[in-house]
């Protein structure tokens, strides 16, 4: 039985891997300060463990694999939290990987597209070198996970640990928050109260959304490989915002309208993945479509209206 830390394990995301994880028979502890997760998606009870912690402070655990998935995640969230968002994805992350090099644990850092900017290469993939505004209101996420990264690969090169580092597309799913400000929830949300769905610019900006059980899969399947990366995990169907709002409101029977807003300032323009590299090193894809995906999750807010 492998033991292993979750660091954002009451997340989004870390709460589906957590709840994989346990499914495949390990021990998992979970660390969360709870600042955007919720400790209902971690209602568990065998092997597994909650820990209260801020990760900008050092945690000392003996354990085989760490995930680091522990940084707001939104615009919304990390406009209201800047220099903190700095703070954990920078200082959080060189914790903890002095953890892993303190047990030799393998360690898997959960990056993102927007280390991608408003990017000039359409779609993304891991050569590009993103086209990120370091001053702007965004920068605290995208820097803060480009100098992760860059942790990352010097603890790798200093001290040969073996880590991962994977680049996570737009992904949604059930235990996504209601009033996380992430396109999805907002518009199924809004969609449900029958309010105007709000588009910040014209929406003809992309996205492609990958459902959640498709990207632990292949979180999972990066931390078993020999991989370094980093490797883009998302899936590559593209859709304008507004063809999205469209979607959610048909698939919800809403009597919703559309209103734009002003866009907001760094926002990108295009958002794809290039996911060669995860087809031919890890053999993964995405299974479940975007279709699939917006009614399993519909079905989830509807219980939580």
């Amino acid at each position: 039985m492998k033991k292993i830390l979750v660091a954002g394990g009451a997340g989004f995301i870390g709460s589906h891997l957590i709840k994989r994880l346990l499914k495949e028979g390990n021990y998992v502890i979970c660390i969360d300060n709870l600042l955007t997760g919720q400790k209902e998606n971690i209602q568990f009870k065998k092997n597994f463990k909650f820990i209260n912690h801020d990760i900008t402070n050092p945690i000392d655990i003996k354990v085989d694999e760490i995930y680091n998935l522990a940084c707001p995640a939104s615009p919304k969230q990390y406009f209201k939290y800047p220099i903190y968002t700095t703070k954990i994805s920078v200082i959080g992350t060189l914790n903890l990987l002095e953890l892993a090099s303190k047990y030799n644990a393998k360690f898997l850092q959960a990056s993102t597209s927007e280390v991608y900017g408003d990017p000039l290469v359409h779609p993304q993939h891991e050569e590009y070198l993103g086209n990120v505004n370091p001053i702007g209101p965004r920068a605290c996420y995208d820097e803060g996970k480009r100098c992760a990264e860059t942790l990352c690969s010097d603890f790798k090169r200093e001290k040969n640990l073996n880590i991962k580092i994977v680049r996570i597309f737009n992904t949604f799913g059930p235990n996504m928050r209601k009033d996380d400000g992430r396109v999805i929830s907002n518009f199924i949300i809004q969609a449900l109260q029958n309010k105007n769905l709000t588009i910040y610019g014209d929406g003809t900006q992309t996205r492609s959304f990958c459902y959640v059980d498709d990207l632990v899969d292949g979180l999972i399947k990066m931390m078993d490989s020999k991989y370094f990366g980093p490797i883009n995990l998302g899936n590559p169907e593209e859709y304008t915002i507004l063809e999205v709002a469209k979607k959610i409101i048909n698939f919800t029977n809403s009597k919703s309208s559309i209103q734009f807003l002003n866009k907001l300032e760094d926002d990108p323009k295009l958002r794809k993945p290039d996911i060669n590299k995860a087809k031919k090193l890890l053999n993964w894809y995405p299974k479940i479509s975007f279709d699939e995906g917006l009614k399993k999750t519909i079905e989830y807010f509807k219980g939580k209206i």
